[in-house]
């Protein structure tokens, strides 16, 4: 198995090298990751000026390809250029350092990269595991080894995108995996407005729950609860119901 792994936290990043390793043990792994930390930037892409890749050699041996790109441009190049002959059967983007769940996968790179892969039609997995200042990403990489494994031992699995979520707890126990939906409450809502020394108004984003709590169901309570949380994702964002609707309206020019 050929296997590309991106992220968005750069490529010196720790959780890119403890989920390499544990990669190998699942097939071929090649790097290409952004050279710089990329977190927050959704799907964006690079197209109005050129992209570098610059070869990180770990060991005596070329390790990854360092890309001055988003998430998304780093797999886009690896599939559609660097490796475009040499075809991959799984996307992971990885090992993020801070959970991409509820409302903020859509904000993710790391989920980016991994939607990437899924538009090549690869099967594609984002990684994240929960923000700690002694974050393991040793167990973390174990963890999303064995998930990962099981995925891709599914045939209904193939061309898929799938998000997996790991809290502290499940790196310091016994955890489950729960199949669950993403949450879909809106977080952080509120500014504080500040002042510079200048005068100058700014405003920091402020960490405010939902007004109303997500669903028992939902990736943040089972993660809060300690569940690893895998939610199967797709990019097509046409909404069918409301598609269906609009054939009566009669809109005209």
């Amino acid at each position: 198995m050929r296997i590309l792994l991106s992220n968005d936290d750069g490529v010196y990043a720790p959780g890119l090298a403890a989920l390499e390793q544990q990669l190998r043990h699942l097939g071929e792994v090649v790097v290409v990751a952004p050279m710089t930390e990329q977190s927050g930037v959704g799907h964006s892409i690079t197209f109005l000026t050129p992209l570098t890749a610059k070869s990180i050699h770990r060991e005596g041996r070329h390790w990854a390809w360092a890309v001055d790109g988003s998430p998304a441009d780093c797999v886009k190049l690896a599939i559609g250029q660097l490796y475009q002959d040499q075809p991959f059967d799984l996307v992971v983007s990885g090992i993020n350092h801070g959970l991409n769940a509820g409302i903020n996968v859509l904000y993710s790179g790391t989920v980016a990269a991994a939607v990437e892969g899924a538009f090549f039609g690869v099967t594609s997995v984002a990684v994240s595991l929960e923000y700690d200042e002694d974050a393991d990403f040793q167990a973390a990489a174990v963890i999303a080894r064995n998930v990962i494994s099981g995925i891709m031992n599914r045939s209904e699995s193939s061309g898929g995108l799938f998000n997996l979520n790991i809290p502290t707890a499940a790196t310091e126990g016994p955890s489950t995996v729960k199949v669950v939906p993403m949450g879909l409450e809106q977080y952080g809502r509120r500014y504080e407005k500040r002042t510079d020394p200048h005068g100058r108004d700014y405003y920091w984003a402020l960490w405010t729950e939902p007004e109303q709590p997500p669903p028992e169901s939902a990736d943040v309570i089972q993660l809060r609860d300690g569940n690893v949380t895998l939610t199967p994702l797709r990019f097509d964002l046409t909404d069918p119901s409301r598609l269906k609707q609009m054939t009566n309206w009669n809109l005209r020019t």
